[in-house]
């Protein structure tokens, strides 16, 4: 692995004639980048084109990946150097793009995030375990399985088509990785299926000397926990996935606590208006998870945003999902800003209420308000009394008298100041509406 490794970084430096990329997605959790390194590592001994460098790239700039304690952890056991790696801020994709010598593999995700969107005509070929979003298209192959990890579905391509390049390197971190995505195979915490099994007994049966799988869970699951040290904006950087949707620009971090010792962490709300502000989110979902002693998930949410409107919707929408149900309890929170909540459904994790997330933004996308919402809005935001409802009326009002210019005969204004029509009041209200959400100051 390393010699290959470390030959994807010389290649790059050449200038090869064409590259063949393998990209994970933003998160970049384990699953993410063992499943772009294992399957690169693939494709560079069976692909057919020897001219590209295969070459896989981790979906951060290089000074997050500390971050990933479980990543690094498992480099570490391997004795793999995280200088090895090519990560999103080493690579120009969009250089070698319009350039016509960029190919792009993904794993882990089935899209490409919106500032990406110019590459998605050089995607030939997917592998992901989530929902699949992209339309079918015959320039695309597509692996879309609901496994509990993609590194089971690269390990399966691995096993059936070229098992002699399994050694017990890649065997490890795949099974690794496998395990740790299916809560050490544990079927009450809802994440295995039984391909997962099987090919984590594959790999097993073909490298007896593989640490025992509880060992290597627990070993991953502390490093993965591990978050001291780490400021506000750290632990919502290490888990972390963006949804945009109408006006509406979503962070969702996963974060390894739980969630009344996050709210007791001083200057909670300033760490959470510092990380949504340096990144342009105008809300913020965290779910909080930790596990019982027999591995099961027990997860608490928690939605903050310094817009009031926004942060409402966001709450009842989770409140109101029903596929899955999340069986969310309220819990005290330390200032308004913050909503919280007990998790009733541990078995719904991230990857099963981000789909619900993303109807629900494609849904306000789609959603343009009537202009007596948006009068009623604008007058409600200004105080909600009488005076602002008024002045949705369409009612004519005394002018007041118009001024004189003693330099001209006549005024352009002798005429009157020009009539109020209700059009051009929803017009000027409209207009302000589209101006943004209003900040919730309380």
């Amino acid at each position: 692995m390393e010699p290959f490794l470390r030959g994807c970084r010389a290649a790059l430096k050449r200038g090869p004639p064409a590259v063949h990329v393998v990209l994970g997605n933003e998160a970049c959790d384990l699953d993410s980048m063992v499943s772009a390194i294992a399957f690169a590592y693939f494709l560079s001994k069976t692909g057919l084109d020897r001219k590209a460098a295969t070459v896989p790239v981790l979906n951060i700039p290089r000074s997050e990946f500390p971050l990933r304690s479980e990543c690094t952890f498992l480099l570490q056991e391997n004795r793999l150097s995280e200088d090895l790696l090519v990560f999103r801020d080493e690579i120009d994709l969009r250089g070698l793009h319009g350039d016509g010598r960029l190919t792009l593999t993904l794993v882990d995700h089935n899209v490409l995030p919106r500032g990406d969107a110019a590459l998605e005509e050089v995607v030939t070929e997917v592998i992901d375990h989530r929902p699949l979003e992209r339309p079918s298209t015959p320039a695309c192959v597509v692996t879309a399985e609901p496994v509990g990890s993609c590194a089971t579905l690269v390990t399966e391509r691995i096993v059936q088509r070229a098992p002699d390049v399994l050694d017990r390197q890649l065997a490890y971190i795949l099974r690794s990785t496998i395990v740790l995505d299916c809560i050490n195979m544990a079927p009450e915490a809802g994440k295995v299926t039984p391909k997962d099994s099987q090919y984590v007994a594959a790999l097993e049966s073909r490298f007896g000397d593989l640490p025992p799988r509880a060992a290597a869970f627990d070993s991953l699951q502390k490093a993965k926990f591990d978050v001291r040290g780490l400021t506000i904006e750290q632990m919502l950087r290490k888990d972390l996935k963006v949804l945009s949707g109408g006006d509406l620009h979503l962070a969702m971090s996963a974060v390894y606590v739980r969630l009344e010792d996050l709210l007791a962490r001083p200057r909670l709300k300033e760490g959470f208006e510092e990380f949504c502000r340096g990144g342009g989110y105008n809300v913020l979902v965290v779910m909080t998870i930790s596990f019982s002693q027999k591995s099961e998930p027990f997860r608490q949410l928690a939605v903050y945003s310094a817009h009031r409107d926004l942060r409402d919707a966001v709450r009842r929408m989770l409140e109101e999902s029903e596929a899955p149900s999340l069986q969310l309890t309220p819990m005290d929170s330390p200032c308004p800003q913050i909503g919280a909540y007990r998790q009733g459904n541990g078995l719904a994790s991230r990857k099963k209420v981000l789909p619900v997330v993303k109807d629900f933004l494609k849904a306000r996308e789609a959603w343009r308000p009537a202009p007596e919402d948006v009068c009623r809005a604008w007058a409600e935001r200004q105080a909600g009394g009488a005076e602002e409802e008024e002045a949705c009326r369409d009612e004519e009002r005394d002018l007041p008298p118009t001024p004189m210019n003693s330099l001209v005969e006549g005024c352009p204004l002798d005429a009157g100041l020009p009539r109020l029509t209700p059009e051009a009041v929803m017009e000027k209200f409209g207009k302000m509406a589209a101006e943004g959400p209003s900040s919730d100051p309380a």
